[in-house]
């Protein structure tokens, strides 16, 4: 076999037409060996050539489609961070594709297993047999006129949901395709997520992932996809065609480019906090192996253990250039080669973390506001990590908008009945307190009531305690801080009247969500009713219990229709979706008030009021034609005026309709206590209006002629 002195860059495997350049970085390493295997060559190619840490070949005769892996030598001292051992195969970091997903098997490990001491013994068992191998890919595709979308924040509505969860019981796309990305972009979901007013779709995690070592036997495994090891390659699971031929590279463009087409931004979850590799007794199957003491965040007293501040056994070293440098290439790989529109940063805060304290001018930050790519796609952060500290909402730079967590939880407290209307206005208002000292707006605030962590919408309910035994961890696993409430049963029941209160607290938190300013979220399944069964913590249920189910009766059928119509509401109101914060009085000439709050008699509200621990009910008068917002084009977005009104108590309340300066009338828009029949139309309403127990109300001005 040919081989030429190739070049230190790019790093990874890189098919140019004539042949593959293979480049990878180790800074510790003092030899690295490729390995190919057939299908294509079958051989060893030691790395002779060294440019810095990089170590490269160019191979004129390897083609696409070949399968390869590394193994590296140097020093073996655990206690120091250093792993390394040659009987590993080791997949490449920069992998476009892998040929199939991690098995459990001792051979993995760099040690053996009964010498887990200070300074174990190396494992000298040969891997290569059971770990999967990189693929060398061709990177070209058909993209026609394919554009990213670039939807403003203030018109963006973000599905989040899961590429097999989504399809794997949709009875209208056809079997083979159902739990894969084409799946995905078929039209029977291009038409549902159309209908919703959708126009992003938050992947949870498509790179390819291992699972943890404790679902072994278990018949379990880590469906969400949170323990990442290839992040250059789209997870072989969701690929329709063959396993291990590179088809899942070809079936993800496939599905960005009909997304696209569809209107819709593709938003991946990436995980760049951690490791599939877990803490010090985990698989060596990349990182570990190439370079320890590089790639990971290692304890200052004990260099051969790991920092660990996200709750997995690892954190990945951003402080060292070369891993920065793949963090940062992997996140231009999917924006310029897969064409997608934004990245949801798991555990976001732990990237932020010099070396540990949060800082939001931490260097991956000013990187990306740097970047000419990174810079001008969607960034969107989880805003905490599992360590002292943090809880960083509101802190992040001006680029970034962030999952809202107090915006779920006071949302969710305030429609269970033990929440308080400051905090509910707070919330609806788009989070002032939380984001307008960083200079930000409230499309700055990612809202949700429900995401993949946590309860269902349905579960939210009916539960008003985690029901987890399915995960084989006692019950242990999973938030037992949901703020759910079960309005009278535990879980499924047949009694008319919770199922009834129910229906309506679904449709107050979502109504919530869809009237707040800011940026709302839904989870997969939530507008046809989806359950979990009690588990708010089914990452590990890759079964019916995650999976979106599609059979509808009349009572989800309804449901539906309900979210839908709501959404169109927002859709039709551009007061509910500001780009500027709301002012009260808007200054100069003309300016009028452009929003109010309102107590029960109709009166504004009094600080006194805001402090009242029995006040339940506030009324939020959105004034429409005093604005000083504007459109991405420059127009003011003058638009109806409208009044939400919201009882969180258990008691009926008379509702006196604050007055307007023009002459009008008010018409109700929605009544989640009486909701419209299909086809109805509006009707006027006269003060004081009936407010409902657990109910909200939207009405709009409608002025004489």
């Amino acid at each position: 076999m040919r081989v030429w002195p190739g070049s230190p860059a790019p790093l990874g495997a890189t098919f140019d037409g004539a042949g593959t350049n293979f480049a990878i970085f180790s800074a510790h390493g003092i030899g690295v060996e490729l390995c190919l295997f057939e299908p294509g060559a079958a051989a060893r190619v030691p790395l002779a050539e060294r440019t810095g840490d990089v170590w490269h070949a160019y191979l004129p005769d390897v083609r696409p489609g070949q399968r390869y892996g590394y193994r590296v030598y140097g020093p073996y001292a655990p206690a120091d961070g250093h792993r390394f051992n040659p009987a590993k195969l080791l997949l490449d970091p920069y992998a476009r594709a892998i040929d199939g997903a991690f098995p459990w098997d001792d051979a993995l490990h760099d040690f053996a297993r009964d010498s887990e001491g200070a300074e174990p013994t190396p494992d000298e068992r040969d891997s290569a047999g059971v770990v999967p191998k990189g693929l060398v890919v061709d990177s070209q595709f058909s993209w026609g006129d394919d554009r990213p979308p670039r939807t403003p924040w203030s018109r963006t509505l973000i599905y989040e949901c899961h590429v097999k969860g989504m399809t794997a019981l949709h009875p209208d796309v056809p079997p083979p395709l159902r739990g894969t990305y084409l799946g995905l972009a078929s039209e029977p979901v291009l038409e549902h997520l159309r209908s919703l007013g959708v126009t992003a779709v938050e992947l949870l995690p498509v790179h390819h992932a291992v699972s943890e070592d404790h679902l072994r036997g278990t018949g379990l495994v880590n469906y969400w996809g949170y323990s990442t090891l290839g992040y250059f390659a789209p997870d072989v699971r969701f690929a329709s065609g063959g396993r291990g031929g590179g088809e899942q590279v070809v079936e993800f463009k496939e599905m960005v480019r009909r997304l696209h087409l569809a209107g819709l931004e593709v938003i991946l979850d990436v995980v760049y906090n951690h490791t599939g590799e877990g803490g010090w007794h985990g698989p060596t199957l990349s990182f570990r192996g190439i370079d320890n003491r590089s790639y990971y965040r290692m304890r200052e007293d004990s260099p051969g253990r790991y920092l660990d501040f996200t709750g997995t056994g690892n954190t990945l070293n951003l402080l060292h250039p070369r891993v920065l440098q793949l963090v940062l290439d992997s996140l231009r790989y999917w924006v310029t080669e897969m064409h997608v529109d934004g990245f949801r940063f798991d555990l976001a805060a732990t990237l932020g973390r010099e070396p540990v304290e949060f800082r939001r001018d931490a260097r991956f930050f000013e990187v990306l506001r740097q970047d000419p790519v990174l810079s001008r796609v969607k960034l969107v952060a989880e805003p905490w990590d599992l360590r002292p500290g943090g809880y960083q909402l509101g802190n992040f730079p001006v680029e970034w908008v962030e999952w809202n967590g107090r915006y779920r939880d006071d949302v969710r407290r305030f429609w269970r009945g033990d929440g308080s209307v400051a905090d509910l206005a707070h919330r609806v208002a788009g989070s002032s307190d939380v984001f307008a000292g960083s200079g930000r707006g409230p499309h700055a605030s990612l809202n949700f009531v429900t995401a993949h962590d946590g309860f269902t919408l349905q579960d939210l309910v009916s539960y008003e305690r985690k029901h987890n035994e399915a995960n084989g961890e006692k019950n242990r696993d999973g938030s037992d801080n949901n703020f759910s409430r079960n309005w009278g049963a535990e879980g499924p029941t047949e009694a008319p009247a919770i199922r009834a209160l129910r229906e309506r607290a679904k449709r107050n938190l979502l109504a919530t969500l869809a009237l707040s300013q800011g940026v709302p979220m839904l989870l997969q399944g939530d507008e046809l009713g989806r359950t979990q069964q009690g588990n708010n913590n089914a990452y590990c249920q890759d079964n019916e219990v995650s999976w979106v189910d599609w059979c509808l009766d009349e009572e989800r059928r309804a449901w539906l229709r309900f979210v839908r119509d709501l959404l169109a509401i927002r859709r039709a109101h551009p007061v509910l979706r500001r780009r500027t914060f709301f002012r009260g009085r808007a200054p100069g000439a003309g300016g009028g008030i452009d929003l109010s709050w309102h107590r029960p008699d109709g009166h504004e509200m009094a600080v006194a009021d805001w402090r009242h621990p029995e006040s339940t009910a506030i009324g939020m008068l959105i004034h429409g034609s005093h604005t000083q917002d504007r459109d991405e084009e420059g127009r003011l977005l003058v638009g109806a005026t409208l009044l939400l009104l919201a009882n969180g108590g258990s008691a009926a309340t008379p509702f006196v309709l604050p007055a307007v300066a023009a002459l009008g009338r008010w018409v109700e828009l929605l009544d989640t206590a009486t909701p419209r029949a299909e086809g109805e139309a509006p009707g006027s309403v006269s003060t004081p209006v009936a407010l409902e127990p657990y109910s909200l109300r939207l009405l709009m001005h409608e002025r004489d002629p």
